[in-house]
């Protein structure tokens, strides 16, 4: 059997991994980076079957290119169907806004909805030499591991994983298995204690509002925007979410089955309140905390939240999630500006950020690649997997293969 990454690599994001044995071609993955401008994997060939892990786009973006060219079945679970679907929408919406080209159209996009084999966690899918079985990834609600059997041999991929329990999902276990491809998002760095960071951030926004201002948290649609309203529901302020995670709110309350505690998740949801119309964003402009996306600040309404603040000390921008290089977000972090509709301002409010990350950290990888007792571990989705490898115990054969290159293992 022979593997090729065709994105995410040696970089988080844009993954592919294609899979291939003498009687079957699959791929594992297959989306692009939401940077300006995207950046894309590279193509994907003729396939038997694609299984993609979670919704994220820099995992899922591509997949209307695949039913366009190829239309295989893609393998997913009820909750990563309806948000992939959701957020490839979104991505044809943002291009027309930004005025870049995404490598698919409409009629993919049609198509991909479709192409869609909706399968849950625990259940076989048996190829022509292969069986591939859904095991939970701890990620997000409906993140998938996908563990393979090659003729006795068991290969685990893990997509984006996490083994700490969070609100939404209880966290990820080991899988036995020969060889391992997990990711290294988090190579060398840790994370803090969870209740601390969620402690500090309840603080943080007690402060900005003792202070007058406005607390913005930008979030992901998928997973954070659900995490952090739960988080919020300990405080007893005037909290309103807007962007698209409204309708992943919708999603996962009709799927209890996905998350750890549906129920908490409801409550969350209810006593904030949800911005339907300019009327109501209006309203959500004056509120004490908005959650809205994108937890990037690539798009969505934020910008136009952060516009009425960028001026006042007193508010907040309030980062919860990983920040890719070349996004609006890096760029706030690293030099104080945002890009905002082609022009570059100096963000006056406050900005902090809160490690509120579902992947795993330094030692967390470390130790499920151990419990795995792999073999081979190949390490992709990083920018560091180097410092990863030299944790790993000598008997594992560590593989860093580079984007575009085929290898082997035997």
């Amino acid at each position: 059997m022979r593997y090729r990454f065709l994105g995410g690599a040696s970089e988080v994001g844009k993954v592919g991994l294609v899979m291939e044995t003498p009687g079957t071609t699959v791929l594992f993955d297959y989306g692009f980076n939401p940077s300006k401008p995207p950046t894309y994997p590279l193509e994907a060939p003729p396939l038997d079957a694609a299984f993609l892990t979670h919704a994220h786009v820099d995992h899922s973006g591509m997949i209307p290119w695949l039913a366009g060219h190829d239309e295989p079945p893609v393998v997913a679970t009820p909750p990563t169907t309806a948000m992939a679907m959701l957020l490839n929408e979104d991505s044809m919406k943002i291009s027309n806004h930004e005025g870049f080209q995404l490598p698919f159209d409409q009629e993919d996009l049609r198509k991909s909805k479709r192409a869609f084999d909706v399968t849950d966690y625990e259940e076989i899918i048996d190829l022509e030499d292969i069986s591939v079985k859904l095991l939970s990834a701890g990620h997000i609600p409906g993140s998938t591991m996908y563990s393979v059997d090659i003729g006795g041999r068991r290969m685990l991929f893990t997509g984006d994983i996490n083994t700490r329990d969070t609100h939404l999902v209880l966290g990820t276990k080991p899988d036995p298995c020969d060889i391992l491809f997990v990711e290294g998002t988090y190579a060398t760095r840790e994370h803090p204690d969870r209740k601390e960071v969620e402690d500090r951030l309840l603080a943080k926004v007690e402060q900005v509002l003792d202070r007058g201002g406005q607390a913005i948290l930008p979030v992901f649609a998928v997973g954070r925007m659900q995490e952090v309203l739960m988080i919020l529901s300990k405080l007893n302020v005037e909290t309103w979410f807007d962007g698209m995670g409204r309708t992943v709110n919708s999603i996962l309350l009709e799927m209890p089955d996905y998350l750890r505690d549906a129920k908490h998740l409801a409550r969350a949801v209810e006593r904030a309140k949800e911005v339907y119309s300019e009327h109501g964003r209006g309203l959500a402009a004056q509120a004490e905390v908005v959650v809205t996306t994108s937890g990037m600040l690539e798009g969505g309404p934020v910008l136009e939240y952060i516009r009425r603040r960028i001026r006042d000390p007193k508010s907040a921008i309030l980062l919860t999630g990983y920040q890719v290089k070349g996004t609006n977000g890096h760029r706030l972090v690293e030099t104080g500006t945002l890009d905002m509709s082609g022009v570059t301002e100096k963000v006056e409010c406050e900005v902090s950020a809160f490690d509120l990350s579902a992947h795993s950290g330094h030692s967390e990888l470390v130790s499920f690649i151990k419990a795995c007792k792999p073999e081979h571990v190949v390490l992709f989705h990083s920018d560091n997997r180097e410092a990863l490898a030299k944790d790993l115990p000598s008997e594992i054969k560590v593989h860093l293969p580079n984007n575009g290159d085929w290898f082997e293992i035997v």
